[in-house]
């Protein structure tokens, strides 16, 4: 079962520390980003997402848990917009550590898309269509894939539209030419790991 739903923003204080949380944060990683348009690039869909959300949030409000998961993958996202993805520190220092041939941490991001989300994405199911608990599993890990897939076009249409100069940092391909794909596999290894859990969980909550 979903977590239950707090009534309203205003008594919802751990909410208001996430996002306090997040504004904050985004502030910061605003300050000298190392190029100030493919940050602004990578804040758009932060920006219509966050809109987005505050919008329907009378009509559709996500558990804490829920919003604990979007808070945590918003947050990797500025990091990876600030600094590029492709130039983030924290990516430099795992490729030394494990002498990997490139940086990874939009490896990590796309992985935590489907990790952190996928829990939401059930929860919008659940709660907005009939749809069975068992499938409910299969049809959030699929739903995780196809935004994944279609966040990827979204990103080259975005590069090659607004700025098509930027392609490879907006990108963070790397010189990898199946970089897409390995990013759409990341993101639902990630989403069959939470649902996995997920299902083992409740199961567990059941037979107690």
């Amino acid at each position: 079962m979903p977590a239950p739903i707090p009534p309203s923003f205003r008594q919802n204080h751990a909410l208001q520390l996430m996002c306090a949380w997040l504004f904050g944060f985004w502030l910061w990683m605003a300050i000298t980003p190392l190029d100030r348009m493919d940050w602004l690039l990578e804040n758009l869909l932060v920006i219509v997402y966050s809109i987005l959300l505050g919008l329907t949030y009378r009509r559709f409000q996500f558990s804490n848990f829920s919003y604990f998961l979007f808070t945590i993958f918003i947050t990797l996202h500025l990091i990876g917009a600030h600094y590029t993805y492709a130039e983030t520190p924290l990516g430099f220092w795992l490729k030394d550590l494990l002498t990997l041939s490139r940086n990874h941490y939009d490896r990590i991001v796309h992985f935590s898309y489907g990790l952190l989300l996928a829990y939401p994405m059930r929860e919008v199911l659940l709660r907005l269509s009939d749809i069975r608990r068992s499938w409910s599993y299969f049809v959030s890990i699929n739903l995780i894939l196809a935004f994944s897939s279609f966040f990827e076009l979204l990103e080259m249409w975005i590069a090659q539209i607004v700025s098509p100069g930027l392609g490879d940092a907006y990108l963070g391909t790397q010189g990898d030419i199946w970089d897409a794909q390995r990013d759409m596999f990341l993101a639902l290894a990630g989403a069959t790991i939470t649902m996995l859990i997920t299902w083992l969980f409740i199961n567990r909550s059941k037979s107690n």
